[in-house]
C-alpha cells in the first residue's frame, strides 16, 4: 500500500538521532561488512576516518555473504578507541555513542522473488532516517541493494530524497533480483551504478613507494591507531573497493557524476535521465574495465589525503 509522504511522516514516529550537524553530507551505507571480502572493513575504517565530514544517518548491515551488526560494531570499537585523539584534532568527529546509535542489521538473506516481500529491521530505520530528515539523502550500497529494493519497494515516496551511489559488479551477481527489481519497476530514482570504475581504486594510477597499495599499507595505516591495525588485520593491502562512493563525496560536484570527483566520472543514460553508470571511452579503460581511469587518474591526491588524516592517530 503506497502512503503519502506526509503519512510516512506520521509512520515513522522516531526522530532523526539528535547530535548530527545539518551541514554535513547527509549518507546512509549499507554493506556487506564480514561477508565474503575484507574490503569493506577497509572501506568503513576509511570513511570513519572522514566521518567529521558527513552526516551518518544510518550504517546498514545488508546481503550477501555471513556478515551482520556484529562487524560494523567491530570497526566502531576500533574508531571508540581512536576517538580520543581524533576528538583532540580539531575536526567534528561524532561520538562512537552516536555511531552505534545509527548501525542497524539489514535483510540477512537474499530476495528471492521478483519484488521485495518483506520489510528488514534495517530497511526500515533507513526508512525513517530518510524520511525524517527530510532532504536528499546520499544512499550508498557497498553489498547487495536488498535493502534499498525492499525500502523503494513498500514506500517508493522516498524516491525524491534519495541520491543512490551502488557498487555493482559481484554484488549484484549476489542478489541479480533486487537490482532487477529496482532496475524494472522504478526508472526514476538518482542512481549512479558503478559496475567497473571502482576498479580504479586498486587498479592503476601511481603505484610507486610509498603509494602502492601494499606500500601504503605498510607505511601509513598499520601502526597508526586501532582503526589502522584492524585495516591491515583484516587485509594488509589496499583494495577497497567502496571506497570510490565516499571519495565521490568527499571531491568534486555529488549533484554532477559527469563531473570530476576523486571517486569517478559518469555516463548519463540516453533514456533514464537520473541514472549514470561507467564511461566507455577506451582512454579511460584501465585493465579492461571502463571508466577505472576516472579514479585512478586522482590516486595520488586521495591517498595522501588520507595519509594526513591517518597521522592523527600516531
Amino acid at each position: 500500500m503506497k502512503y503519502l509522504l506526509s503519512s510516512l511522516v506520521i509512520f515513522f514516529t522516531a526522530a532523526v538521532v539528535p547530535g548530527f550537524s545539518q551541514e554535513k553530507i547527509p549518507v546512509i551505507i549499507s554493506t556487506d561488512i564480514g561477508g565474503d571480502d575484507p574490503d569493506d572493513h577497509q572501506s568503513l575504517v576509511h570513511f570513519l576516518m572522514y566521518a567529521d565530514r558527513f552526516e551518518t544517518l544510518g550504517i546498514i548491515s545488508s546481503p550477501p555473504g555471513k556478515g551482520r551488526l556484529d562487524d560494523i560494531e567491530e570497526v566502531l570499537d576500533a574508531y571508540e578507541g581512536d576517538f580520543p585523539k581524533m576528538k583532540v584534532s580539531g575536526l567534528d568527529y561524532p561520538e562512537p555513542g552516536l555511531l552505534r546509535m545509527v548501525s542497524k542489521q539489514g535483510a540477512t538473506e537474499i530476495q528471492t522473488t521478483l519484488s521485495p516481500e518483506r520489510l528488514s529491521p534495517g530497511a526500515e530505520f533507513m526508512l525513517k532516517q530518510i524520511i525524517d530528515f527530510g532532504k536528499p539523502v546520499y544512499v550508498l550500497v557497498w553489498g547487495s541493494m536488498t535493502d534499498l529494493a525492499q525500502a523503494i519497494h513498500f514506500h517508493p515516496e522516498i524516491k525524491p530524497l534519495i541520491r543512490v551511489y551502488s557498487i555493482g559488479s559481484w554484488n549484484t551477481q549476489q542478489d541479480q533480483k533486487s537490482r532487477d527489481y529496482l532496475w524494472n519497476n522504478h526508472p526514476d530514482f538518482w542512481w549512479i551504478e558503478n559496475n567497473t570504475t571502482f576498479r580504479g581504486m586498486y587498479m592503476g594510477g601511481v603505484q610507486e613507494e610509498p603509494w602502492g597499495n601494499s606500500s601504503f599499507v605498510e607505511s601509513f595505516v598499520k601502526d597508526f591507531g586501532h582503526l589502522g591495525k584492524l585495516f591491515f588485520e583484516k587485509k594488509p593491502d589496499i583494495k577497497m573497493g567502496d571506497t570510490p562512493s565516499v571519495l565521490f563525496l568527499l571531491q568534486g560536484n555529488p549533484e554532477n557524476p559527469e563531473g570530476e570527483s576523486w571517486g569517478g566520472s559518469f555516463m548519463r543514460s540516453n533514456d533514464r535521465p537520473n541514472y549514470w553508470t561507467d564511461k566507455p571511452d577506451p582512454e579511460l579503460i584501465e585493465n579492461n574495465r571502463p571508466g577505472a581511469k576516472t579514479v585512478n587518474k586522482h590516486r595520488l591526491e586521495y591517498l595522501k589525503d588520507w595519509k594526513e588524516r591517518m597521522e592523527m592517530l600516531k
